[in-house]
């Protein structure tokens, strides 16, 4: 298995241990490889759910540009509610890992097939 491979299977265990979700590994493959390089970057492979601005960064960047959501408080909700489903005292939570349970939350599957 390649590196991504090795990556993917890490950010599933994640959505089944700390999420209680069954991932779609197609889903959660295509999330991944959107991400780009900051997958393999440790600082930019995680989200830093206590820093705004990087809560910005999923905001506008994600829901907003990626996603095609309207700006509005439900997206901030929705973060929070991710944050929380994750686990707010686990150190490392995966970009990839969050953005998937965005796509799910907010049924964008569409946007990845």
């Amino acid at each position: 298995m390649g590196r991504r491979d090795d990556l993917i299977e890490r950010y599933a265990s994640d959505l089944r241990e700390k999420c209680g979700v069954d991932p779609d590994m197609g889903l959660l493959r295509k999330v991944t490889i959107g991400c780009g390089p900051s997958i393999y970057n440790a600082d930019a492979s995680t989200v830093a759910a206590t820093q705004q601005h990087e809560l910005d960064t999923v905001r506008t960047g994600f829901l907003i540009k990626k996603l095609g959501l309207p700006d509005g408080p439900e997206l901030n909700a929705a973060i929070d509610a991710v944050i929380e489903q994750y686990g707010r005292s686990e150190r490392n939570k995966y970009r990839a890992v969050v953005y998937y349970l965005l796509v799910r939350h907010f049924g964008k599957e569409a946007v990845y097939s």
